[in-house]
């Protein structure tokens, strides 16, 4: 059972956040194909949001906009594919069932994100494989 001991600091959570929403930020930038990246990005935010946990709580603070920039997808996967790692990494420090939370969460959001697909599309599937990929490396 995932214990509410664990304490984060400002920073910590800032990179939890930039890292969920910027995820899913990501897959809805790549959804653009599907024409529906508005929906992609509202399913995702709604997996963030129903999160538990340590990670639940971070992610429904409201702290003011993430700090995500950037005018192209590369610009936005430069900052949230290393946010990504960082998160696994950190919450691993503090408690390894929060930091497997957090996976999952990802894991949801990115489900969510693909239910307005017919068929896979290319450009999610690459964008999934690097956010996986950037759990992953912690």
């Amino acid at each position: 059972m995932t214990t509410m001991s664990v304490t984060l600091t400002t920073q910590e959570k800032a990179t939890v956040r930039t890292a969920a929403y910027g995820a899913v930020s990501l897959l809805a930038a790549a959804g653009g194909a599907t024409g529906k990246p508005h929906k992609i990005a509202t399913t995702g935010t709604i997996a963030l949001s129903s999160a538990t946990g340590v990670v639940g709580h971070v992610l429904a603070e409201k702290s003011g906009r993430i700090a995500l920039s950037g005018s192209s997808v590369a610009e936005l996967a430069d900052q949230v594919l290393p946010a990504l790692t960082a998160a696994m990494s950190l919450l691993g420090r503090h408690d390894p069932v929060e930091a497997e939370n957090f996976r999952n969460t990802i894991a949801v959001a990115i489900d969510t994100t693909q239910l307005y697909q017919t068929r896979p599309n290319p450009t999610m599937v690459d964008m999934t494989r690097k956010i996986t990929g950037a759990l992953d490396a912690a």
